[in-house]
């Protein structure tokens, strides 16, 4: 390999999560042709691309073979403001973008819950965000990829083929991304018009949510889940758009696309184990429900404030304690409203001390074959990988998604049955054959794809 590296050459990994560390050779590319090379020189373990490692599970991880860092490819490339197109090398971060293209009067078009993702990891996953029963997915708005295939060639990669199906949601399996050419979105300031409201319990949150999603924009539910009785499920509804220059006050005008995204103390290295366990999160979630207005209407909010309020604490991810976390999303379909209830209610039944519970709706379902998103409910919450008996515990939970046509969102696992896979992605047998054709020695290999079998 000729690829230079930041790192000794076996370091151990972890996902987001902090959970199932293991040892690869982290190998940090500062060009395509050092890309290729790496590719063409993998050993038995093969190799899988990794970003700003904020895949919660293993999905970048690749225990005994190579990482490839893409951070180091961050260039912009071009930008076509007039048109809203920017084409970028695959490790550039979606907080760059935002530095770059919001005094341009553009904004991503997709953003999940942190801007410290990649390009390449945003397709690679192809994360939503609040906007998803609008806007879709990631991979929607990307008009062409290049992609490192198996025998260390570039390809370029439209819609609507096959690889660009595969290659989206495809956890980084069918190749390497190196640069993509993305659709923007354009707005006239860098504030947010937030309308807030209360729901007394599930129902009420998810009428709510029918009844008037459609005219926002972006959406979401902060669910309290540790609630039970007649205020199971209560919640927080958040919505929002891109505030009109008119609409700002005149002292705001001056600095109307301004990205000054603010930033709060590092959490502790050390943590104590247990310090979220039922009674402090309790309180958390009865403290931040009743601290939400009733209703509020038009209020002012910065952009990061909206879209990624923990990215204001660098390494959230340690307020779990040594033993980490285990983030799990699913998503069941419109007309499977009771399966949502029958989770919500086990999950505050057994008291998960989870606070960062939320909820959303999906609009129309995406082409990759293993995109997660599809018309419905989609659940996402933290839970510490300490709780007893948490393994038993999610895979019913996997029992009942099944059951009802859903899905777990691959990006975030950490532990999904193999046998449940093929029911929950329907075209995982075409990803495997395509996989089986295009990468015939398994070169692209991760954790995730062998626990799996992908």
């Amino acid at each position: 390999m000729t690829a230079e590296t930041e790192y000794p050459d076996v370091v151990p990994m972890t996902g987001w999560g902090r959970t199932a560390p293991t040892l690869a050779c982290v190998v940090r590319p500062r060009s395509y042709e050092e890309a290729a090379a790496s590719v063409r020189g993998c050993g038995p373990r093969g190799s899988i691309a990794r970003g700003l490692g904020r895949a919660y599970g293993d999905a970048a991880q690749n225990a005994g073979g190579t990482v490839l860092d893409m951070t180091g490819l961050d260039r912009i490339r071009s930008i076509d403001a007039g048109r809203g197109l920017v084409e970028c090398d695959a490790g550039v971060s979606l907080h760059r973008l935002m530095e770059v293209l919001l005094p341009l009067g553009w904004f991503v078009p997709v953003t999940p819950g942190t801007r410290y993702v990649t390009v390449g990891g945003a397709i690679g996953a192809d994360i939503h965000g609040k906007n998803h029963h609008v806007s879709g997915s990631f991979a929607r708005h990307v008009r062409s990829l290049r992609l490192l295939t198996a025998d260390g060639t570039a390809r370029t990669v439209a819609p609507g083929t096959e690889l660009f199906d595969a290659t989206a949601g495809g956890m980084g399996l069918t190749g390497v991304i190196l640069s993509a050419v993305l659709e923007l979105l354009p707005v006239e300031t860098s504030l947010m018009t937030v309308d807030t409201e209360r729901a007394g319990d599930l129902d009420d949150l998810m009428a709510r949510l029918t009844a008037t999603d459609h005219h926002y924009r972006y959406s979401v539910a902060w669910i309290d889940l540790l609630a039970r009785g007649a205020a199971t499920g209560r919640a927080v509804l958040t919505r929002g758009d891109h505030a009109p220059y008119d609409t700002l006050p005149l002292r705001a005008r001056r600095t109307a696309r301004a990205f000054r995204p603010g930033s709060l103390p590092a959490a502790p290295v050390y943590v104590p184990e247990g310090l979220l366990g039922r009674t402090t999160v309790g309180l958390f979630n009865e403290l931040w429900y009743r601290k939400a207005p009733r209703r509020s209407i038009g209020r002012l909010q910065r952009l990061s404030a909206f879209f990624h309020p923990l990215d204001g604490v660098p390494h959230w991810n340690r307020i779990y304690g040594r033993g980490g976390f285990v983030q799990y999303q699913f998503v069941v379909g419109y007309g499977q409203e009771e399966a949502l209830r029958q989770v919500v209610r086990r999950i505050a039944r057994r008291g998960c001390p989870s606070f960062l519970a939320v909820l959303k709706r999906f609009g129309e379902g995406d082409p990759g074959w293993l995109s997660f998103p599809m018309p419905g409910w989609t659940l996402a919450l933290d839970i510490p990988a300490s709780l007893s008996g948490l393994g038993t515990f999610l895979d019913e939970l996997d029992e009942v998604v099944a059951g009802a046509g859903g899905r777990v969102y691959l990006a975030k696992d950490s532990r999904l049955r193999p046998d449940l896979v093929a029911a929950m992605y329907p075209r995982l047998p075409d990803f495997r054959a395509l996989r089986a054709e295009l990468d015939p020695r398994g070169v692209f290999r991760s954790d995730l794809s062998r626990r799996l079998g992908l």
